[in-house]
């Protein structure tokens, strides 16, 4: 870039000192120097050109070099001298080929009749130049003077209509012209420009000055260049990056009250809600680029704030959203300040939003933790997960728990640290320990050899068709006491019944234990009378489990059987009194046993309480429902 003699015309601003003055100084638009340089250099000029992009992007500058090369002396390739009394009147503004009209504010009818009658009159000069800035800022009157000019223009005379709004702009006069778009600079195009305007014009910056007046060009040079001035001027970077820092974090981090602060301490800096909001939008827009698309970094015109927190897509997407329409409000908002505020209440705190996307965002955060959980089980060295509840497992996946060889319980503590204690460990530990309910997962049907799963081995069959339970000894093993039997009845033993056998003798419960006979209570004498038949099959499963010969003795319940004899009341007060829960034999209906094992054969067959009862006398009916409502409803009482 050629050095500025500006010791005789006094200071002047920047990005006037350095407009572009050549073709080939012109950074960023190389689509349409070559193609107006081309025209130039072959004779090929139009007689309008529309330019159009943002501000700051070259549209006037560019104009003016097309007059120059139209009217200098000595073009080379194009390119227009500089240094010939046509170009230098042109640089000045003074040239009498060369005519600016500021639209915005010359949009009647009547001034673009005046420029319009001018048009035919001679110059001193090759070609008439117009330029009209903001061209789509016109009335309609004074389109349609211009529209029937550029309908038939005189000769030598070339139009270049400037705007920033191309699709204000009439239809028919668009079609007339030559379009032309300018675009934003980009970052690395923008620093390039700084630095060389910096070290051409001595200016005296601090380390990051180029960087923000970057960041607050966004893409225009003419605004970088101005920031650039003001850095200069100041010695100092007053820029609210550290407060657009905090913000973004408080977003990601959902911290209201932080964002809140944040904004108070920009404004008393001397920031206004809307450039706040502005820098907002541009950061989080960077994130968002960022986020969804890696690597597209280079693409971001605007400069980027170093240190943004990371925000996933949706959340991006919305406070986006939130505060783009918060930027809409503030131009008609009484106090941008609320507004703002407003705005980032609901993105900092989802739950006072109702709208759709907040919801979307929650159900994000959830389904984000819900994973960070499941890494965290399933990471090396993690704790195992807690087991599902029984009821909820599937049959087939119940798998036998064993546990110690001998009938004898095992000791808790003797489990090591981090393995899962065996099933003994939870059992009674011997005839002294006190009553405790089953706790051990019932255990899985085996496939016998030759047969097929869930077939129940024959009550006859040996006993080594079945899955040696935890806790079964050898055929010496110790007798059980009661509170074994009650704790392995349920879990084990009960499950290993034909479905009749189980059905009939779930409702009973242990009354003693003397040697080797097993006293169990059932709820009247019709019951004894149908369990009785069944009496060998209990036994010998019994005996399979604890690995000791037993035998069954069936007593009437006398709690329950107005017909028990004092022999049975007396035996019922010895083993702890009246009936309860935990001593029954019952720890599941026969139903859901059935349902938990899925029994399936030609000899299972189904079992209903009429089975049960049988011939049973109505009055004996009478009590075993009244009985058997009682023991199905905990804590139910009888209301007569």
């Amino acid at each position: 870039m050629a050095t500025r003699d500006v010791a005789s015309e006094g200071y002047r601003s920047l990005y006037r000192r350095y407009r572009p003055q050549r073709f080939s100084e012109i950074r960023g638009q190389d689509h349409v120097v070559l193609a107006l340089k081309n025209a130039v250099r072959d004779g090929r000029v139009a007689h309008a050109y529309l330019f159009s992009g943002p501000r700051g992007t070259g549209k006037t500058s560019t104009a003016r070099i097309l007059a120059k090369a139209l009217n200098c002396a000595n073009p080379l390739e194009g390119e227009p001298c500089g240094v010939c009394d046509s170009c230098r009147d042109i640089a000045r503004g003074a040239s009498l080929d060369v005519h600016e009209l500021d639209a915005a504010s010359n949009n009647r009818v009547d001034d673009m009749r005046d420029l319009v009658s001018r048009a035919s009159l001679a110059s001193p000069g090759e070609w008439k130049v117009y330029i009209v800035d903001e061209v789509h800022m016109l009335s309609t009157a004074a389109s349609n003077a211009l529209l029937k000019t550029l309908e038939e223009p005189p000769g030598r005379v070339v139009f270049v209509l400037a705007t920033t709004d191309p699709q204000k702009v009439l239809p028919t006069i668009r079609s007339r012209t030559q379009h032309y778009e300018f675009h934003l600079f980009e970052t690395e195009v923008l620093t390039s420009l700084l630095e060389e305007i910096a070290v051409d014009a001595r200016l005296e910056l601090p380390g990051d000055g180029i960087q923000a007046a970057v960041r607050r060009g966004h893409g225009s040079a003419r605004d970088a260049i101005s920031a650039l001035d003001q850095v200069a001027a100041a010695g100092v970077v007053d820029d609210g990056d550290r407060y657009v820092r905090d913000i973004v974090g408080s977003i990601a981090e959902r911290e209201t009250e932080a964002a809140l602060r944040s904004v108070a301490a920009a404004l008393v800096a001397g920031f206004d809600a809307p450039r706040l909001a502005s820098d907002l939008v541009d950061s989080l827009r960077t994130v968002f680029l960022t986020t969804v698309a890696p690597g597209t970094e280079a693409v971001v015109s605007t400069g980027v704030p170093a240190g943004l927190p990371s925000i996933g897509p949706a959340r991006c997407v919305r406070a986006l959203e939130i505060l783009g329409a918060a930027m809409v409000d503030m131009r008609e908002s009484l106090d941008a300040r609320t507004t703002l505020e407003v705005a980032l209440v609901k993105l900092t705190h989802p739950e006072v939003d109702d709208s759709a996307a907040a919801v979307l965002e929650r159900l994000e955060r959830l389904e984000r933790k819900m994973s960070d959980l499941a890494e965290r089980l399933t990471a090396p060295g993690a704790p195992p997960a807690p087991p599902a509840p029984l009821a909820s497992r599937a049959p087939e996946t119940r798998r036998a728990m064993p546990g110690p060889a001998s009938g004898e319980g095992a000791d808790a503590s003797s489990t090591a640290p981090g393995e899962r204690p065996a099933l003994g460990a939870f059992r009674a530990g011997g005839p002294g320990s006190g009553p405790g309910p089953a706790t051990g997962p019932p255990v899985s049907p085996v496939t016998p050899a030759g047969g097929r799963a869930g077939a129940r081995p024959d009550s006859a069959g040996p006993a080594t068709d079945a899955v040696q339970p935890a806790g079964a000894g050898g055929a010496g093993g110790r007798v059980p006491s009661r509170d074994d039997l009650v704790t392995a009845w349920a879990d084990h033993v009960l499950a290993r019944l034909r479905p009749r056998a189980r059905a009939i003798y779930a409702s009973g419960r242990f009354v003693t234990v003397e040697d080797d006979e097993v006293t169990i209570a059932l709820p009247n004498a019709a019951h004894v009378e149908h369990a009785s038949p069944l009496e060998d099959e209990v036994a010998r499963t019994l005996g399979e489990h604890f690995g000791c010969r037993l035998r069954v003795r069936l007593v009437a319940d006398p709690d329950t059987d107005p017909g028990g004899g004092p022999e049975q009341r007396s035996a019922a007060k010895s083993s702890g009194g009246g009936r309860t829960t935990g001593a029954t034999l019952r720890g599941r209906t026969a139903g859901a046993v059935a349902r938990d094992e899925g029994d399936e054969g030609d000899d299972l067959e189904e079992v209903s309480p009429e089975d049960i009862a049988g011939d049973v006398q109505p009055h004996d009916s009478v009590s075993w429902v009244e009985n058997r409502l009682l023991e199905e409803f905990p804590g139910a009482e009888e209301v007569s």
